[in-house]
């Protein structure tokens, strides 16, 4: 977690709103995501642990938010992060609809393993965002730990007609990523672990067990910025800053994050503001020609207003905040 001293609850709590944003297509089984901003001296910042994640889980992504808000972001070393469409586990007849929502992007990922669907469909989705990103565009794939290991080896193996750039958390546990790597070294596709990172005790132990070649990385879970940036230092491998279905103002933290690392070789996932038929500012935080500019978004009341969450939510929010803060207070 961020070393950052905690700030008194109630100045989080005065300026702390609730916010609920439509998505244009279901992702992660969902139509509408939900999330805390408030401000601190830095600026806005962003507490959005999914609803279904526990209180000491969610505990980090708010030293996460505190570590945005209360502390300066690192310096930045480029003037913008190259950022990857986002498709979730639509229909192939829908990828070319929604591909049209991010303004230049040269890479797609593309969310595979979906409950309650076949590899024929994985397929059919990636055949078409290949299709439609022509020869020259990256694809990679995401199957958020749902496969074992042999259902990975005979997916990579469907899928690896479509050139993909690497296949992310194919498997939930350290030893099967081992043996999937194993398996599928010859086909020279990388694999990238994320729940392996932002969901382990130990984040760096993916590293150091060999299971991965690349990265994801993300601030909120990680606790934020600064702690992200030194696991990204002790894993010595490429990485991939990335989000969790964040505002436009949680995709800032992100982007601080990417700026800020000496090497980023990959474009990263902070272009799903592309997602959202709503956000917390009039103007979103969005890709320009594939870049996402590095700009702290900085919310109206007016905005939070339009995109307010209901009282009920609003006092589970804030219920919630108050458990993970007192997390926090503990140590």
């Amino acid at each position: 977690m961020s070393t950052v001293a905690l700030p008194p609850l109630a100045d989080i709590l005065s300026t702390a709103r609730v916010v609920s944003l439509t998505l244009a297509a279901r992702f992660r089984g969902i139509l509408v995501r939900e999330a805390m901003v408030f401000e601190g001296p830095e600026g806005w910042t962003e507490f959005s642990p999914f609803v279904e994640y526990g209180d000491v889980e969610a505990a980090t992504w708010l030293a996460g938010a505190i570590d945005y808000g209360w502390t300066a972001a690192p310096t930045p070393v480029r003037e913008g992060v190259g950022v990857n469409a986002t498709m979730p586990a639509v229909a192939a007849s829908e990828v070319a609809g929604l591909l049209a929502r991010y303004d230049g992007c040269r890479t797609v990922k593309v969310k595979v393993a979906e409950p309650g669907q076949t590899l024929a469909d994985d397929v059919a989705r990636v055949r078409a965002v290949r299709e439609s990103m022509g020869p020259e565009g990256r694809v990679r794939v995401d199957a958020n730990a749902a496969w074992n290991v042999d259902e990975a080896e005979r997916a990579v193996h469907a899928l690896a007609a479509f050139d993909l750039e690497y296949v992310e958390q194919p498997c939930a546990e350290i030893e099967e990523l081992v043996q999937l790597r194993e398996r599928i070294g010859y086909l020279d596709i990388p694999i990238a672990a994320d729940e392996s990172v932002r969901k382990a005790a130990d984040p760096l132990r993916v590293a150091r067990s060999g299971a991965a070649d690349l990265l994801v990385i993300k601030a909120q879970p990680l606790g934020g910025v600064h702690a992200a940036r030194e696991i990204v230092r002790q894993a010595g491998l490429p990485v991939v800053v990335s989000s969790a279905l964040d505002t436009s103002i949680g995709l800032s933290m992100g982007a601080a994050l990417a700026a800020s690392l000496p090497e980023l070789p990959y474009d990263c996932g902070l272009g799903t503001a592309s997602l959202f038929t709503t956000d917390v500012v009039a103007s979103p935080l969005v890709a320009r020609g594939g870049v996402l500019p590095l700009e702290r978004p900085r919310p109206s009341a007016t905005d939070l207003d339009r995109v307010a969450a209901d009282d009920e939510r609003r006092d589970w929010w804030l219920a919630r905040l108050g458990r993970c803060y007192e997390l926090l207070t503990r140590g």
